[in-house]
């Protein structure tokens, strides 16, 4: 588990490294203009919806390591790519490697985070992976804006560099990993039918509690990452005359809370329902979004709006860490046995397909509509308040109140034989 938490603050700080300025180096750097930058980005999205589908039943078949390994020396090719590319021609296609890579890291890397955890440490598990993540990012990004240089691409080229690297890194880090076994579809009886696949989406789709997650979690991406640096960034400029260096100061907000507050959130949601948990997060950001709304709308000093404008970034990140220990684990309980792979890269296909249309839909919105923005995604916060209060009605005890359920089974049990302590184990 050590070495996947060191994987996952690998990956996220060379991420960091080239994120925040892919579209300056495209468009500027490199001279391609912003419709090729724009284009760069769409592929991105559009690999990432290509690749997961297949990355669930390969993560399932052959198990999370070896896709993960796959995954990362294709990103890394990737990023190489993309830091010597100079033309369209070559620029889409390492775009491509790389988010496909990216893509698929996510759903590879929470599967072996199931399979190396038990009920009771994986909401600490995922809590860890999404503390280092946005770690990383903030480090990754901070030390790549002073390597950075406009006016030289070679800067540019080393930045992608350094994120290949550390990809690389990860596959050496990886490869030392001895996974516990898990069950895999070629365990299952009539693995080699032609309409096993078919089969195993079926279940999905047939697992009532596991759609409403995924609309669920449509909602919560849409509403919140979708909008980050694309609608409430141009809402924020636009209506509330956030400067630009306001607007960095929001966005390390954001960054601060979730890193200073996981661990102390970590101890106040381990204890209470998942479902009403995530329902508060929902009335968490209707107070962001109120915030949001005060910052463009409500006429103050150009003071008080910068401060309602990072307390919105800052309440974001609040209902973040919230989220990260019990989103995910919910999503490897509702998996059957053998399955967390499949349902990990549905989830990953949800939240990419949100943040495409997030910022399709927020961007003008933000820039132009600003009342109507603030009262659009008000709306889709207390929809997420309702829409977990229905989802926990789905759920078992056991996959709502997992604490619950193993304290249930030591106060009704009496003192245990040798052959239940072994099952128990």
């Amino acid at each position: 588990m050590r070495r996947i938490h060191v994987g996952n603050a690998l990956s996220a700080f060379g991420l960091g490294f080239t994120v925040p300025y892919l579209y300056v180096y495209v468009a500027q750097v490199r001279g391609l203009g912003a419709v090729t930058a724009g284009l760069v980005l769409a592929v991105f999205a559009v690999a990432a919806l290509i690749v997961l589908p297949f990355a669930g039943r390969a993560i399932v078949r052959r198990g999370p390591l070896p896709v993960l390994l796959t995954a990362l020396v294709t990103a890394a090719l990737g990023a190489l790519s993309l830091g010597l590319a100079s033309t369209a021609t070559t620029v889409l296609p390492a775009a491509a490697a790389l988010g496909a890579g990216q893509a698929v890291m996510q759903p590879a890397l929470a599967t072996m985070i199931v399979d190396c955890s038990t009920a009771e440490t994986r909401s600490r598990a995922f809590a860890t992976q999404f503390f280092l993540q946005n770690l990383g990012l903030g480090v990754g990004g901070l030390i790549g804006g002073h390597l950075v240089d406009t006016t030289s691409a070679s800067s540019f080229t080393l930045l992608f560099a350094i994120e290949a690297a550390m990809f690389l890194l990860l596959v050496v880090v990886m490869s030392t990993v001895r996974m516990p076994h898990s069950p895999r579809i070629e365990d299952a009886p009539g693995r080699s039918g032609p309409g096993s696949a078919k089969s195993s989406g079926k279940r999905l789709l047939d697992n009532r509690a596991m759609v409403q997650l995924c609309v669920l979690g449509f909602v919560l991406f849409f509403a919140c990452y979708g909008q980050f640096e694309s609608g409430l960034s141009a809402y924020g400029v636009e209506a509330a005359g956030i400067s630009t260096s306001a607007l960095g100061m929001a966005l390390a907000a954001n960054t601060a809370v979730i890193v200073v507050a996981q661990f102390a959130v970590l101890k106040f949601v381990e204890r209470r329902r998942r479902s009403r948990v995530i329902a508060a997060v929902g009335l968490i950001w209707a107070v962001a979004w109120v915030a949001a709304g005060f910052a463009g709308l409500g006429h103050g000093s150009r003071e008080m709006a910068t401060a309602a404008f990072v307390s919105t970034y800052a309440l974001f990140g609040l209902g973040e860490a919230m989220l990260s220990p019990t989103v995910a684990p919910l999503v490897a309980d509702l998996a059957p046995e053998g399955m967390a792979g499949q349902y990990n890269s549905a989830f990953a296909l949800v939240k990419q397909l949100a943040l495409a249309v997030g910022p399709a839909v927020g961007g003008p919105m933000g820039a132009s509509l600003h009342a109507p923005y603030i009262v659009t995604f008000l709306l889709f916060s207390l929809g997420i308040t309702y829409l977990a209060v229905r989802l926990g009605r789905q759920l078992t005890a056991a996959q709502d109140q997992p604490w619950r359920a193993k304290s249930r089974v030591v106060a009704q049990g009496g003192p245990a034989t040798a052959g239940q302590t072994q099952a128990h184990a």
